[in-house]
């Protein structure tokens, strides 16, 4: 799996054959979307909304949006953030983290998670933080398998959904304990 930045065009938009790729990895998730309410109608998820959407997220300086692509085509999509507004939270966010559908269970959520994670760990970051709706028990089951373990539940910055917050330690390298 490669993991890339999302590059856009000159004029600051998504080019169109990635944005119709988005939209298909966006709208195959349906499960996703109709819980977390972020498009208007979760049957019916149109390039523009996908557009305004990542838009929005790259209005923010600290965000960054990483593309996963595998099998010769976009399999997954991260969205994270290298600091939180809040002042007193040292440590980066993961704020999306999606996986083609038709993909779901093949290690992909997986690779990409720790792709990220890496990316962190090689900025010298020391954790990182995630939100869960609490409504979304298949992804707190996904997150806390890889390690992330609940450290606060609050509602979301956004909609003021509830959610678990959760924090996993980044050490020296994958699977290392770090210095004692």
């Amino acid at each position: 799996m490669i993991l890339t930045p999302l590059a856009l065009s000159p004029d600051h938009d998504i080019p169109g054959p990635l944005l119709t790729e988005l939209t298909a990895l966006y709208a195959a998730n349906r499960e996703f979307q109709a819980l977390s309410g972020d498009f208007p109608d979760p049957d019916d998820i149109r390039p523009e909304q996908v557009a305004a959407a990542l838009a929005e997220e790259l209005a923010h300086p600290d965000v960054e949006v990483l593309l996963a692509r595998g099998s010769g085509r976009l399999v997954g999509i991260a969205i994270t953030l290298a600091r939180h507004p809040d002042p007193a939270d040292p440590d980066p966010w993961i704020g999306l983290l999606m996986v083609a559908a038709d993909v779901h269970r093949q290690g992909y959520g997986r690779r990409l998670a720790t792709l990220v994670e890496d990316r962190f760990r090689d900025a010298d970051r020391t954790a990182v933080r995630l939100a869960v709706l609490d409504t979304n028990p298949k992804a707190l089951a996904f997150w806390t398998s890889l390690g992330y373990e609940p450290i606060a539940h609050r509602a979301d910055r956004q909609r003021a959904r509830p959610c678990t917050v959760l924090r996993k330690p980044l050490h020296d390298s994958p699977g290392s304990p770090g210095p004692l």
